[in-house]
């Protein structure tokens, strides 16, 4: 990991809470990119541990997991840009292989598709609000997505042109939405996606997952 201007990945980590899960994930940070760890309002010594272990701390305070990923957008200076929950639940090393096809130039956008290591991985609520929205997605734009996952990559300058609005949870659905129509070339990856540390404050419930599909579809609606 590497906290330089200069690093050729920006990492952006959205952080609530995630203290237990943080050392994991960023030791796992390609050699040489850069670990960017917006805290949204942790009260549990996040900021704190993730600048211990190297990483550039931004501090967000309105809360939204929208509002993390735009606070860490904008803190961003690398030309390729990844974003990555901080829970331990996806493997930061596997970025390597989700930011590839940018590198050889055959997609604007990659999405990294969760393939769980045990059932409990991925909740059963969680499956099928995403399957739903993938489906409402392909309707929308035409795009054919088999996961809306938060693991992505992207250049930078070209994400920010999309202008971005939403700062609650579907701002990584208005990111595919707006890229469809901007004519991006939008690509799948699969990655392990294992257990996270912690109990989600998304899709840990019923209610955080359709608290996300509500947010999710007033994107589609626009």
């Amino acid at each position: 990991m590497n906290d330089s201007t200069s690093a050729p990945v920006d990492v952006i980590l959205p952080c609530l809470d995630e203290a237990a899960a943080l050392p994991w994930v960023l030791a796992r940070i390609p050699s040489g990119w850069r670990a960017i760890v917006v805290d949204n309002g942790s009260r549990d010594g996040s900021a704190e541990i993730a600048a211990d272990c190297g990483a550039t701390v931004v501090s967000e305070p309105r809360r939204g997991f929208g509002s993390a990923c735009h606070a860490g957008l904008s803190a961003a200076t690398a030309e390729v840009v990844c974003f990555c929950d901080c829970d331990a639940s996806m493997n930061p090393a596997r970025l390597a292989t989700v930011v590839q096809p940018l590198l050889s130039d055959s997609a604007d956008l990659v999405l990294a598709r969760r393939r769980p290591t045990t059932w409990g991985a991925w909740p059963l609520h969680a499956r099928v609000g995403n399957a739903v929205l993938a489906r409402m997605l392909r309707h929308r734009t035409g795009v054919r997505l088999r996961d809306l996952g938060p693991m992505r990559a992207a250049r930078r300058t070209e994400l920010v042109k999309l202008g971005i609005t939403d700062r609650r949870s579907g701002y990584p659905l208005e990111m595919v939405v707006r890229a469809a129509d901007d004519g991006w070339r939008i690509r799948e990856t699969w990655v392990p996606y294992l257990p996270r540390t912690g109990r989600s404050k998304v899709t840990g419930t019923w209610r955080g997952t359709w608290d996300a599909v509500r947010d999710m579809r007033k994107v589609l609606r626009t």
